[in-house]
């Protein structure tokens, strides 16, 4: 177990697990337990995400696991979540893991702090973002989605009775946590990954269900995941991009260890 220091004096808990190649995993290595956990898998969820990513990888890599969602939760960073500072966080993880060079997967928006470290750094091997396309990105709608939660973060609404994990309002974060959020997309809004030159092996993937349409009170906006993979192809392709669309599957479930390790294992293996 090693500590690194992130970029506003905070400490976040990084473990190293197997041997080989580095591969920085931005997951909860702790399951979940008890009723959560049951209500998780009802869901198809894997409660024990991080755990089973380290046991899917780590005979063949080295696998820094750090919880950086958890982190950014329990310690908000409404001012500085910037793409520098989360760039910064994660080569100090490798650098507490003693990592020189090292692949990233993450998946969502660690997935697009991924692309964020990959334009800072040369010490990445791989890089792989599952969950947010890497081309032709929705940064706009993410800034509206994020802007509409944290208003209802400042004065929350009425309990939702929606079945919908995307619309409903239950479980709100608090006004720092959502804040961050909005300080990350609003720096983001000048970035066009359209121009975006990388020269490392690399690889994006996606559900092929992988389309949220929030509410009006969620900004109003499609997020669409998946369509960019589908629609720049080819120029991704070009670019030195490995593209995989995963049959079936919406953000949820294309995020679960069960689909992402029959992808991701080998294409790594390949890659490094």
């Amino acid at each position: 177990m090693a500590e690194a220091t992130t970029h506003d004096g905070e400490t976040i808990q990084v473990e190293v697990h197997g041997s080989g190649p580095t591969v920085l995993l931005p997951v909860d290595p702790q399951p979940v337990e008890g009723e959560r956990a049951e209500e998780m898998r009802k869901w198809g969820m894997d409660p024990a995400l991080g755990r089973t990513f380290i046991e899917g990888l780590s005979d063949a890599f080295q696998v820094v696991v750090f919880d950086y969602q958890g982190h950014v939760m329990n310690h908000p960073k409404p001012g500085t979540l910037t793409p520098d500072n989360v760039a910064r966080d994660l080569l100090v993880v490798a650098d507490a893991a003693g990592a020189e060079r090292f692949a990233y997967y993450g998946y969502s928006w660690l997935a697009l702090s991924g692309l964020q470290l990959a334009l800072r750094t040369d010490r990445l091997s791989a890089l792989v973002m599952g969950g947010f396309p890497p081309y032709a990105g929705p940064y706009a709608e993410m800034l509206k989605v994020t802007m509409a939660t944290y208003e209802m973060a400042v004065d929350p609404p009425a309990p939702s009775e929606s079945d919908d994990p995307w619309s409903s309002t239950d479980g709100l974060p608090s006004e720092e946590q959502a804040r961050q959020f909005v300080t990350l997309y609003e720096g983001l809004q000048g970035f066009d990954d359209t121009k975006a030159g990388l020269t490392c092996p690399r690889l994006c993937f996606a559900g092929s269900e992988d389309e949220i349409r929030y509410e009006e009170k969620w900004g109003g906006v499609t997020v669409d995941l998946r369509g960019p993979l589908v629609r720049h192809r080819a120029e991704l392709a070009e670019r030195g991009w490995d593209v995989e669309v995963l049959d079936g599957l919406d953000h949820m479930s294309a995020m679960q260890p069960v689909n992402v390790l029959p992808v991701l294992r080998p294409w790594l293996a390949k890659a490094l």
